[in-house]
């Protein structure tokens, strides 16, 4: 109850204090190169922090204390993205931060223990996206200055030019829900460096078409199989020497708005400036890249083949001077990295073992703290749905409540699992500054006998505070 109280507390003082209102945006961080203004450079900066009361799985030790539930304030993201249209035809995009810094983990590689350089503390920067693009043919005639109706460009580098889905490349900063599922980044942190790897793209619209595809380079992964005795049966891991070429690709119609294709962040939802209606459909392959053994040693290797058909809709309705709008995405995933496979996630999880008494049937195979069944071989859906209420008349505060509901059938776990958000978007200034309490569940399996399957829930309650310039 005291909590609940808190919570309450927390928001009422929101709708208060957007009474202040805020200083319109306008174009940002933005430093033009010439007169003309066709020449630029771009900064973004942006953090999102979040607050979190979290029921751990059962038996789960944080910092060697058995722990059913834990309260922290973590950086989910502190970033900073910087592009630099340096002609007409040449842009430059560079974009660093972190990720992920909690009380207990996070911290930089080599730190451990307590003192300056302790397990959450100091971690490390790094590029998330470093790469260069021509246009073959620019958006806006160079001579004319008029709007081309197709435009294509080429690129390369560090890249986030994705296919599978919209939510693949989602952006980060304005999103429906407080996150995307992550099952829409199957590959995170394995084969890729947080959701991109090195290669070559090319990007187009074409009339009411436009498509991504890109050849990559994925990075190396080397996980050992082992055969799974309890099933008879092979689980394919990561492994893949060296990496074959990774393709993949996204197309998608859309039906009314045009959507912008300068930058790869899809957005999440437009709050009622946009109206737009999209179907997309995606693709990531590459041979070879995972292997799994069977009961005699024998190695055997495996292609993954991820597939993905989506639905995206951003529609204002009613009295104009309201602007309300509905925001839903549904997305269906075909995952395939060979026989049986399975990975798990904890997003920021701050537990990484379980007590050691606790007996093997008490041991969920979600693992410690707040680990999830995340992705693997088999089916996938997800949807998210949001409605953005009335403006109000005397101030900037914008509310946009929304749900979300995730369904997963995965070959290696005998039930399917069932994932549920429910939230609200509190807008003070668009997504330049928004506040988002957010309460998610997640399913537990257990091995009963020879069968994986769901025996109770746990959930979590987020709080996230954006600002972004």
């Amino acid at each position: 109850m005291k909590f609940s109280s808190l919570i309450f507390a927390f928001l009422l003082s929101i709708v208060k204090a957007s009474a202040q209102g805020s200083t319109e945006y306008g174009s940002g961080l933005k430093v033009p190169l010439n007169e003309k203004g066709d020449k630029y450079v771009r900064f973004v900066v942006w953090n999102q922090i979040w607050a979190r009361y979290l029921e751990n799985n059962p038996g789960s030790l944080i910092n060697g204390e058995e722990k059913t539930d834990t309260w922290d304030v973590s950086a989910r993201r502190l970033r900073m993205l910087v592009y630099a249209q340096i002609s007409p035809r040449y842009l430059i995009v560079t974009h660093f931060g972190i990720n992920n810094q909690t009380f207990g983990s996070g911290g930089g590689s080599g730190t451990g223990d307590t003192g300056p350089y302790g397990t959450g503390k100091k971690p490390q920067l790094f590029f998330h996206d470093a790469w260069n693009e021509y246009a073959i043919v620019p958006a806006v005639d160079i001579e004319t200055g008029k709007q081309n109706k197709y435009n294509v460009y080429l690129g390369g580098g560090l890249h986030y030019w994705w296919g599978i889905s919209r939510l693949s490349s989602a952006s980060t900063l304005n999103s429906l829900t407080i996150d995307g599922p992550i099952v829409n980044w199957p590959l995170v942190e394995v084969s890729d460096q947080f959701v991109r790897q090195f290669g070559i793209y090319t990007k187009a619209q074409l009339g009411k078409i436009n498509y991504t595809l890109s050849v990559n380079k994925p990075f190396a992964t080397n996980r050992k199989p082992e055969f799974d005795f309890v099933k008879g049966t092979r689980v394919a891991v990561d492994n893949n020497g060296d990496p074959a070429p990774a393709l993949t690709g996204y197309f998608d119609y859309h039906i009314f708005e045009q959507e912008s294709n300068v930058l790869p962040y899809r957005v999440g939802t437009y709050i009622g400036t946009k109206k737009v209606l999209n179907f997309g459909f995606g693709f990531y392959h590459q041979n070879n890249g995972t292997r799994s053994t069977d009961i005699a040693g024998v190695i055997a290797k495996h292609n993954i083949t991820l597939l993905g058909a989506d639905l995206f809709a951003d529609l204002p309705f009613g009295n104009k001077e309201k602007n309300m709008a509905f925001t839903a995405h549904a997305v269906f995933y075909n995952y395939n990295f060979g026989p049986n496979y399975i990975r798990t996630i904890g997003l920021m999880n701050t537990s990484t073992e379980f007590t050691p008494n606790l007996l093997n049937d008490q041991r969920t195979l979600n693992g410690p703290g707040i680990q999830r069944m995340f992705v693997g071989t088999g089916n996938i859906f997800h949807t998210q749905a949001g409605v953005l209420l009335p403006k109000p008349k005397t101030n900037k505060l914008r509310i946009q409540p929304f749900a979300a509901y995730t369904w997963k059938k995965l070959d290696y776990l005998d039930e399917n699992g069932n994932y549920f958000d429910i939230g609200t978007n509190f807008f003070l200034d668009g997504h330049h500054a928004k506040i988002t309490p957010q309460f998610s569940t997640r399913p537990l399996y257990f091995q009963r006998g020879d069968q994986r399957v769901v025996d109770g829930i746990r959930g979590e309650f987020l709080l996230q505070l954006q600002i972004f310039l």
